[in-house]
């Protein structure tokens, strides 16, 4: 049993943190700057920890510009104010995400300009050779673990591990927290202290200073675990901040 709650415990944070650092943060937002090599190694990691859910850089990035551009109006691509449950939103987020990132749906210039794409690699990593093989992998280690019937209930939310990151913070961080910011939609921090989502639920204060790579730190209590490793990463040479996007938080927390 234990061995099982720790390979899920670990694929949950490992595939979160590929999805705000690598997605989120750089891919969309371009909060920090690394080398094309550098660059190439983070698709590479980011296949491996999101495994079967593997979701393209190119199609997350673009996909979640939109959302920034048209959050809660009838063109965003995931809004629990046009969708009537978390599963229709679900649904129509993978829809939009899978035209974007198969080239069959059109995109204003602004959604994918600079956003990172590797088509080649991408083509090997959602394939469905892949998903099979990274989900099979998974069953393999519940098959040789498990010891309780009701371990392999976390099995399939390991095969969607990248959506479900996805809907609770697109869902719930829409519906219920608290604002620091009166933004013109719906978003709010979902959690005071994130320890769930690395940082992510503070979608009001994100929503608000986009492209900031701090998504905490307006509160006290607002510690974001994503940006810690951030820090080092560019204390150590691997990424580099754009420090002109960052906020200076002693302000903020004096002007609050």
């Amino acid at each position: 049993m234990t061995a099982i709650l720790i390979f899920f415990i670990a694929h949950w944070y490992l595939s979160l943190f590929f999805q705000t650092f690598f997605l989120h943060r750089y891919a969309a937002h371009k909060a920090f700057t690394m080398s094309p090599f550098t660059e190439k190694v983070f698709f590479v990691l980011t296949w491996i920890f999101q495994g079967s859910n593997y979701l393209s850089a190119f199609g997350y990035g673009t996909m979640h510009r939109m959302h920034h551009a048209f959050a809660d109006t009838e063109n965003d691509p995931h809004s629990p104010t046009y969708d009537e449950t978390i599963w229709n939103m679900m649904w129509k987020t993978k829809t939009i995400y899978s035209g974007i990132a198969n080239g069959r749906m059109a995109v204003e210039k602004r959604f994918t300009e600079g956003v990172p794409r590797w088509d080649a690699f991408d083509k090997i990593a959602r394939s469905w050779p892949s998903r099979i093989f990274w989900g099979a992998l998974y069953v393999l280690f519940y098959w040789h673990f498990a010891t309780a019937w009701w371990l392999w209930l976390l099995l399939p939310i390991q095969f969607l591990m990248s959506p479900v990151h996805g809907a609770i913070i697109n869902w719930f961080a829409h519906k219920y927290g608290y604002r620091n910011y009166e933004v013109g939609d719906t978003s709010k921090n979902f959690l005071p202290v994130d320890f769930l989502m690395m940082g992510e639920s503070y979608h009001n204060n994100h929503h608000k200073h986009g492209t900031r790579a701090n998504f905490g730190g307006i509160r006290w209590h607002e510690i974001d675990p994503t940006y810690l490793i951030i820090r080092i990463l560019n204390a150590v040479g691997v990424i580099q901040l754009a420090k002109q996007k960052e906020i200076d938080l002693s302000k903020v927390r004096k002007a609050a």
